[in-house]
């Protein structure tokens, strides 16, 4: 399989539960999230609903995360075989270009889904369009893909930070413990010293990268060494929860 993908904040409006008419408006850039299986490339597919807001631009849904996969068992080929209503052709899979998806028609159905005082808009189904041929809901043209977005967000002294969305700097809720996780200091590299809160995404990334399998690994942990990695595996939590429920 080919998959092409050339190349939101924490306070969006959800869309409301809805059924009926709906159509492909975004396919997200790959970017990589970390699973209990390890670091995977994932990505989400928006649809403009037939139902406008206040300024006149449509409401959206994001789907849950998809890896590029089309194996008979994963997910992303079972959504795409209950859009079209069939599966896959042999054609189809040999190179299949997730472009193609963008201005494609469908029925869906939004639910809401109530999670830490937060409401979410999941697509429970989606179905093929049945619309007589050209009459299908079409892009209003108002929303603006994920890849054209800016993408230097400032972070921190200026360093490129979440990309305009995605992923938010961590905020440091204080856990069930009364540990404030964000308050965590840095105690190793170039970052000693300063919070974990602090520090934009990827630096935080590049810690648990390069420093966190081997302080799991170390035998004798000092104190430091065990809050960082508490506060780290407290950001990946996170950093999942956010990518399979905030659109980016």
């Amino acid at each position: 399989m080919s998959i092409k993908i050339k190349g939101n904040s924490s306070s969006f409006e959800a869309c409301p539960e809805f059924t009926g008419k709906a159509v492909c408006v975004d396919v997200t850039p790959l970017r990589k999230q970390q699973s209990q299986f390890g670091e995977r490339d994932v990505f989400k597919l928006v649809f403009e609903v037939d139902m406008d807001k206040e300024d006149g631009s449509r409401f959206c849904v994001w789907s849950h995360n998809f890896t590029p996969s089309l194996n008979e068992k994963a997910n992303f080929r079972k959504f795409l075989r209950s859009w079209f209503g069939r599966d896959l052709m042999e054609s189809e899979m040999a190179e299949f270009d997730t472009e193609t998806l963008i201005g494609k028609p469908a029925q869906l159905v939004v639910v809401h889904e109530h999670k830490d005082g937060q409401v979410y808009a999941n697509i429970a189904a989606c179905l093929p369009d049945k619309s007589p041929d050209g009459s299908g809901l079409k892009p209003s043209g108002k929303f603006t893909r994920r890849k054209d977005r800016d993408q230097a967000e400032p972070g921190p002294n200026g360093a490129a930070g979440n990309a305009g969305g995605g992923y938010r700097r961590t905020q440091g809720p204080a856990e069930a413990g009364g540990t404030d996780q964000g308050a965590v200091k840095v105690h190793v590299g170039k970052y000693a010293g300063i919070e974990l809160r602090d520090l934009n995404p990827e630096a935080v990334q590049a810690l648990v990268d390069k420093w966190l399998p081997a302080a799991k690994a170390n035998a004798k942990p000092t104190a430091d060494d065990k809050r960082l990695i508490a506060a780290l595996e407290w950001w990946l939590a996170e950093k999942e929860k956010a990518d399979d429920n905030v659109p980016y």
